[in-house]
């Protein structure tokens, strides 16, 4: 007797049109066209004799069949990625902040490309959630305040230090020498850090109204330009304006202390054992590490 089973391919675009509700999105995922996800469909439900979808307008919704047979399949499909991630060649992929990436990572990276020549290494940008099989990333970096991915290897890299920082003409106009004097200024915050002040005041052990911007920045990369501007003083993390402190285009007139937020390195747990992510990670640690030292070696010496 002969036993009839749905393709792989079937599966795989019934399984990607349910995660994301819309033929539209699986074909532009799988990079096929919407009548391929859609003979597929078609013929998984014609096999298995039942409705696995609905349409609602342009969105795709799985019947409770659909979702009952897609709760199976994409752990499934998981599993097989992540067990060819760790064999297949090709390059790392580290995710990061548009912002760490252009005021930490980039001044950095010619080391590890210099000392590990044979890795090449890929970036994807970006600050939030992550999903390492589908988005098709090796390593994050973090800030703790992200929540991440069940089962994620996480490493504490360095605790993040934050100060304010603005430019040396502006520290000496209004003679910032405790935290009192920072009501004679604008102070300017991101969107993405609304607390940032807040939690300074509360690891410094001071105390004076939260300040609020008329015109939060989006980004931290905009707030610093915003600084080296002379638009008032910025919260900022110390890893994202250690070369601007270095040069002398901003100064940190109250120092740095540390925050209740971390940065962190995020693993997949299929990838702790290949060596070149391995590799990677323990470059990141390593910098980060000096970093953070001195930064406390400076903390001490105040």
């Amino acid at each position: 007797m002969i036993s009839l089973r749905p393709s792989l391919n079937a599966l795989r675009a019934f399984e990607t049109m349910a995660r994301l509700g819309s033929m539209t999105l699986a074909a532009h995922e799988l990079g096929v066209s919407h009548g391929a996800i859609s003979r597929q469909v078609r013929s998984l439900e014609e096999l298995l004799g039942v409705s696995l979808h609905t349409k609602q307008g342009n969105n795709a919704i799985p019947t409770e069949v659909g979702q009952r047979l897609a709760a199976e399949l994409t752990p499934a499909f998981h599993a097989i990625q992540s067990s060819l991630a760790l064999f297949m060649p090709g390059p790392i992929t580290l995710s990061c902040s548009s912002t760490i990436m252009m005021r930490w990572l980039i001044p950095r990276i010619e080391d590890f490309r210099r000392r590990f020549p044979t890795i090449e290494v890929k970036f994807n940008l970006s600050h939030d959630k992550i999903d390492f099989v589908h988005d098709e990333i090796n390593l994050a970096i973090r800030n703790s305040m992200i929540a991440p991915p069940k089962q994620a290897q996480v490493r504490n890299l360095m605790p993040e230090w934050i100060g304010p920082i603005c430019t040396p003409e502006l520290a000496r106009r209004l003679n910032l020498r405790t935290p009192e004097d920072l009501a004679r200024t604008r102070l300017l915050h991101t969107k993405t850090r609304p607390l940032a002040w807040r939690e300074w005041m509360q690891s410094c052990g001071v105390d004076f109204p939260n300040p609020q911007s008329d015109a939060p920045f989006e980004h931290f990369y905009l707030l610093i330009q915003a600084a080296i501007s002379g638009l008032g003083v910025a919260m900022v993390p110390h890893m994202l304006v250690e070369e601007d402190l270095q040069s002398g285009r901003l100064v940190a007139p109250l120092g740095f202390v540390k925050g209740p937020h971390a940065i962190q390195l995020w693993l997949p747990p299929y990838l702790r054992e290949k060596r070149e992510t391995e590799t990677l990670a323990d470059w990141l640690a390593e910098h980060m590490r000096d970093d953070g030292l001195s930064l406390t070696q400076a903390s001490l010496a105040l």
